[in-house]
């Protein structure tokens, strides 16, 4: 996987530019489907990642990308599950997230906000 420039609200990835949170599944990128994750939004003044949304645990390792300055939000139920189904968790921004997949991406999954 190739990563190209990360801006403000986008990411390169293959040469695609992507202006939405992506979800990279065991090498495939499609946008991140946040609307279940929405009813928490109150709670931490922004959509935080949680359960209720499709995330990739098909993998040794998740990789998220908490956006540009490590806004996102992962909710506790994420962390718990993540542990649970033994699968190594790494939080950081996401600028960061990319320098990880792009040295390290042998069964890592990512998740990557590309905003705050």
């Amino acid at each position: 996987m190739n990563f190209g420039e990360f801006h403000f609200g986008s990411i390169t990835i293959d040469g695609v530019v992507h202006e939405n949170d992506v979800i990279i599944d065991r090498g495939k990128v499609s946008k991140r489907k946040k609307k279940p994750s929405r009813k928490f939004r109150d709670q931490f003044g922004h959509t935080p990642l949680s359960v209720e949304e499709a995330i990739p645990w098909k993998c040794r390792r998740l990789v998220i990308g908490t956006g540009n300055y490590a806004s996102l939000p992962v909710m506790d139920e994420v962390k718990r599950e993540a542990h649970r189904r033994d699968v190594e968790l790494a939080i950081m921004p996401t600028a960061e997230a990319i320098e990880t997949l792009a040295h390290k991406s042998k069964r890592t999954n990512a998740i990557l906000h590309v905003t705050c």
